[in-house]
């Protein structure tokens, strides 16, 4: 059974001459009903000759070259015209002299190249017709071929609106795409600077550690196995972040969430960093992105503390409220959190945006007794 659904799919497939050709075939079946004759488009006012042989020729030429009404449109207006020509000068009237308005509006719509040559040429094969027409004893008169010009005129400038508006749309699309395709970058770059900033941190760190643990060989080996386990995680989170990128991914890429906190902050402090951590409430079960964001506040502080403020006592509390998510990360030191070597500040300037995109508020700064404070408070998009 035929599922009507798929129907527009499927005929869209098919080539664009031969979705064209039923409208041809059809303005050529009407154009030899009986009871359709001499009704067709009258220019010149001439007796009705019946049809005859050369009728045969003149439909032909008017009707089936709309099937390349798309694909060639010149070519298609200039058989379409020799064809209308010769229905008037022989007075046969058919139908298919609709079609050179149907031949218009696809020339204006689609011909690419030189429009106006074509305006220039399909108006001085009017006059000729015309002129033609009024030497036969045409009745019609300058008012009367002056209003069909202006007709014709009329479908060329319909064809013409139809390509303006497309271009229009194709033009809008061309840059909703690009729009979408620079904020899934920049997306992807500040999750790239929060996963590759935090773990290499910390290896560097835990690095520079071993390098006075030469006499103590436990404590040595803890640091070497922090460094593993620190780079396993970074190898782990980088593959899932470049899913992103992999287009036959069906499913989305895995995102980091507030209860993974427990395991950054553990990192930190194998890397030598003194965290106390607290956490109030839960999560909500529909935060809309604020638990994402929450785990990034405290992953690029924590960051920061390790590259500027080794060693100080860093505090994370984390509260979980009915409509909101606050988090505050405070590190004592006198370290430069602006970007220093190493860092180019986009860390924060990146979280400012995450957070801000979210309908929340975010600082980061030092407080009068000489610590350095990033906070942040979240909306979780759970209805009041």
């Amino acid at each position: 059974m035929i599922d009507l659904r798929t129907v527009p799919d499927s005929w869209r497939r098919w080539p664009v001459t031969v979705r064209d050709l039923p409208v041809a075939l059809l303005l050529a079946l009407a154009s030899v009903v009986p009871a359709l004759r001499n009704h067709g488009t009258q220019l010149g006012d001439l007796p009705g000759r019946p049809f005859d042989a050369l009728t045969v020729l003149v439909i032909a030429l008017e009707c089936l070259p709309l099937a390349v009404r798309r694909r060639w449109p010149a070519l298609c207006l200039a058989l379409v015209s020799v064809g209308f020509a010769l229905d008037q000068l022989r007075a046969y009237h058919t139908v298919a002299g609709s079609a050179l308005a149907i031949a218009l509006m696809s020339a204006g719509a689609h011909v690419q190249r030189r429009r106006r040559t074509t305006m220039v040429l399909a108006s001085a094969a009017y006059v000729a017709l015309a002129v033609a027409l009024d030497r036969q004893g045409a009745t019609e008169g300058v008012t009367g071929f002056a209003t069909f010009y202006l007709l014709l005129i009329l479908a060329w400038g319909v064809g013409a609106w139809l390509r303006q508006t497309r271009s229009v749309e194709a033009e809008r699309r061309r840059h909703v795409a690009l729009t979408a395709r620079t904020a899934e970058r920049t997306r992807i770059a500040s999750e790239l600077h929060d996963v590759v900033t935090h773990h290499v941190t910390a290896m560097v760190v835990q690095a520079e550690a071993a390098r006075y643990l030469t006499t103590a060989p436990d404590r040595l080996d803890t640091t070497l196995t922090a460094i593993t386990d620190t780079g396993r995680r970074a190898i782990t989170d980088l593959r899932n972040l470049l899913d992103l990128l992999n287009p036959d991914h069906s499913t989305d890429p895995r995102t980091p969430a507030v209860g993974e906190l427990h395991a950054l902050v553990a990192q930190a402090r194998q890397a030598g960093q003194p965290v106390e951590f607290t956490e109030d409430g839960s999560p909500a079960e529909t935060t809309g992105g604020a638990e994402v964001a929450a785990y990034r506040v405290v992953q690029e502080a924590l960051t920061n503390a390790l590259k500027y403020a080794h060693g100080s006592r860093t505090t994370v509390h984390v509260h979980h409220g009915e409509r909101e998510t606050t988090v505050q990360v405070s590190t004592e030191g006198s370290g430069s959190y602006s970007g220093g070597p190493g860092g180019s500040g986009r860390g924060l300037a990146g979280l400012r945006e995450r957070v801000g995109v979210l309908g929340g508020e975010f600082s980061a700064g030092r407080h009068a007794d000489g610590s350095f404070v990033v906070h942040a408070r979240i909306p979780t998009g759970n209805p009041s």
